[in-house]
């Protein structure tokens, strides 16, 4: 045992306490998935981004694998995008859920801390949808979150075809679980690592592992973390405005830059702003 996994083993037990995957998605917990309007919504916008970090050609359909299916409701998109997948998922009760929905794919009972039992390059991809960091209970004695994590990433490398990409989102309680993840990853075969989308939001923030196997690849930028250029030029103009700057070098507050910069910082969080018209900052009549 190295020393990453014994400085880690109190954490593991701690984890131990926590309930399992299988019995925390009964079938009451199941129901909320097709009947949670806002559950239904958050988890298509996370299955869209997932696919679209996989980086699929535009000229074929291609084979997917859902791990964490669930209900079903991120391979409805995967259908959607003219995709064939397969579904592997631990709960039976949300199995059940996906059958009753009559999804396109084809569903497996299984635990993916025990591996991924395919044949070698038999998916062009791969997705999953807050279920990994599952992988990080110790639900039994006979657990050990490292292994599994490794037994889990390296059948699934295999089952992958070479350039292939796996784009795993996911819900880290910690940085030390995080790391861990990624290592066993890393460990296993793959290159690649972790994009965060909206890194300056609590609500909005979003990890993404994005793996990839066989080959070296550019990671993907995670989504707002760039400015454009555009954005660039004006910032660079606004900056030369030292009049309306205070002595800290702060804009003056309730001015038309205190204003676009508190609009900026909004949308760099991945809040809803409105745009930007020749109204902004100005000051409104009083009303008598």
């Amino acid at each position: 045992m190295n020393d990453e996994v014994k400085s880690l083993k109190g954490f593991w037990e701690l984890k131990s306490t926590h309930l399992q995957a299988s019995k925390f998605y009964d079938e009451a917990e199941a129901r909320k998935y097709t009947h949670n309007s806002r559950m239904i919504e958050i988890q298509s916008q996370m299955s869209e981004r997932a696919v679209e970090l996989l980086g699929l050609p535009d000229d074929r359909p291609c084979f997917l694998l859902d791990v964490g299916c669930g209900s079903g409701l991120s391979g409805d998109y995967i259908s959607e995008e003219g995709h064939c997948w397969v579904g592997m998922d631990i709960s039976s009760a949300m199995l059940d859920v996906a059958m009753e929905r009559e999804v396109e794919g084809d569903l497996m009972l299984a635990d993916m801390g025990q591996g991924i039992p395919f044949r070698p390059g038999t998916f062009d991809g791969c997705i999953s949808i807050s279920a990994v960091q599952w992988l990080c209970n110790a639900d039994k004695k006979t657990h050990s979150p490292p292994k599994r994590l490794y037994r889990f990433f390296s059948t699934l490398y295999t089952a992958l075809a070479r350039g292939a990409r796996a784009v795993l989102q996911l819900y880290p309680e910690n940085s030390q679980q995080l790391e861990l993840i990624t290592t066993q990853a890393m460990k296993a075969g793959f290159t690649g690592g972790m994009v965060v989308d909206y890194p300056n939001s609590t609500k909005a923030k979003k990890f993404f592992l994005c793996l990839f196997a066989g080959i070296t690849d550019v990671l993907p930028k995670g989504l707002g973390t760039e400015c454009s250029e555009e954005e660039t030029t004006q910032a660079k103009f606004t900056n030369e405005r030292v009049r309306f700057k205070n002595a800290k070098g702060k804009s003056v507050k309730k001015s038309r830059d205190w204003v676009l910069e508190k609009k900026e910082r909004r949308r760099r969080q991945g809040r809803n702003v409105r745009a930007d018209t020749k109204y902004t900052g100005r000051k409104r009549k009083p009303h008598f």
